[in-house]
């Protein structure tokens, strides 16, 4: 129970790969870990999103929309999974604004006490906001390697790579090592 009493948010959107929604579940649960599963409500109580490969529902009733500057800081990790999440998330009705997602990205990126956990195709989140990761070291799906050289990220040829508080995994299928240097990180501060 390295974790006990503190939260972790993984945002969530429809097309996430359930394997690794899954495995957050129970592995960040056994460590005795708070997990909120956060989204974008459109103005509903309450959202049912649809895995990749399974179809596999999952309820979320939580919104990072309108979230204190206290709230978000009561966050140890904020997570961007895999699959088409992050693409999803990255949805805004006028082009000229920033994603609210991306915003509540850049938001968690100010306050280095929050661990960010991007995997897979998360990246795609921060195209908006990519500054705020600029120059780090990263890995991500060896689709997006192209996306991050024109990011201006550091690509390092490895399953999970730390670079100070942002923890990044190369695909869903490491969800495993990823959530496991989260919680080392999260344990050892």
């Amino acid at each position: 129970m390295r974790l006990k009493g503190k939260k972790i948010a993984v945002l969530i959107e429809s097309d996430f790969y359930e394997n690794e929604i899954i495995y957050y579940k129970l592995r960040f649960a056994e460590e005795g870990a708070e997990l909120h599963f956060l989204s974008r409500m459109w103005g509903q109580p309450k959202l049912t999103f649809t895995g990749h490969e399974f179809r596999m529902p999952m309820d979320c009733n939580e919104s990072f929309e309108n979230m204190s500057d206290a709230e978000l800081g009561s966050y140890a990790a904020v997570i961007v999974p895999a699959g088409m999440v992050a693409d999803r998330l990255r949805y805004t009705e006028d082009v000229a604004m920033i994603p609210p997602a991306a915003e509540f990205m850049r938001r968690a990126f100010a306050d280095k006490k929050i661990v960010k956990g991007i995997i897979c195709h998360g990246m795609w989140l921060m195209s908006p906001v990519i500054e705020v990761i600029r120059g780090r070291k990263v890995t991500l799906h060896n689709n997006l390697i192209g996306d991050a050289k024109n990011y201006g990220l550091h690509y390092v040829d490895q399953d999970v790579v730390a670079d100070g508080d942002l923890i990044t995994g190369r695909s869903g299928g490491h969800c495993h090592l990823f959530a496991r240097k989260i919680i080392d990180t999260l344990a050892a501060g």
